[in-house]
């Protein structure tokens, strides 16, 4: 059975941080992996524009009835406090209900960046080991989790990412988890990308 592994994208949500990982789990599929990625939204739209004007159809609405096993979050505008993106949906509150409903229900959710500001404004980094953006890590800090110095920290059912790229690696990471190691290591070659950094794991 295929692992399902939805995106959430949002008015100006950071371009790499969600197409990063798209990419990533839609080759490790064409290397042999069960995944199933779609790019979707809370609310049906026609249209998302992201933080630098890329404009893209989203695939379907994020599955509440059926969850998927994986929903990852990516950031942007947190920072800057741009009228649109993820600070804006955090204080809007839609996305972080519906994560936490997602994980209450058996979902693993996975923050890219200041994605994992939307993690925490849904309660799910508490006492966890986190990180995220560097630029947002005392606020991360403030809200009640365990900051962590990596690029990935993996508790199991919440994962999140330091700042942009790491997107790259959170993905490698959940791949190599679902389909294995060689599996992860032949996309990166693939991407002719040498992963990097420190991915710390819950047991560790």
């Amino acid at each position: 059975m295929d692992t399902r592994v939805e995106i959430i994208v949002y008015d100006g949500f950071d371009e790499l941080d969600a197409v990063g990982p798209y990419e990533v789990f839609e080759m490790a599929e064409e290397n042999g992996a069960d995944l199933d990625t779609s790019l979707v939204t809370l609310l049906e739209t026609d249209r998302i524009t992201a933080a630098h004007g890329l404009r893209l159809e989203p695939e379907g609405t994020l599955s509440r009835d059926d969850p998927a096993d994986i929903v990852v979050v990516p950031g942007g505008g947190w920072n800057d406090r741009r009228p649109v993106g993820a600070r804006a949906e955090a204080e809007r509150g839609a996305i972080p209900e519906a994560l936490r409903d997602l994980h209450a229900a058996g979902t693993t959710v996975a923050g890219v960046c200041t994605g994992g500001m939307l993690l925490a404004r849904a309660g799910l980094t508490e006492g966890r080991p986190s990180v995220t953006h560097r630029g947002a890590l005392d606020e991360l800090h403030a809200s009640g989790a365990n900051v962590v110095d990596a690029r990935v920290v993996d508790d199991g059912d919440v994962v999140t990412a330091g700042g942009i790229t790491s997107g790259l690696d959170l993905a490698l990471h959940l791949v190599e988890r679902v389909a294995g190691e060689a599996v992860a290591e032949d996309v990166a070659a693939q991407m002719e990308y040498d992963r990097r950094g420190d991915v710390i794991e819950a047991e560790d």
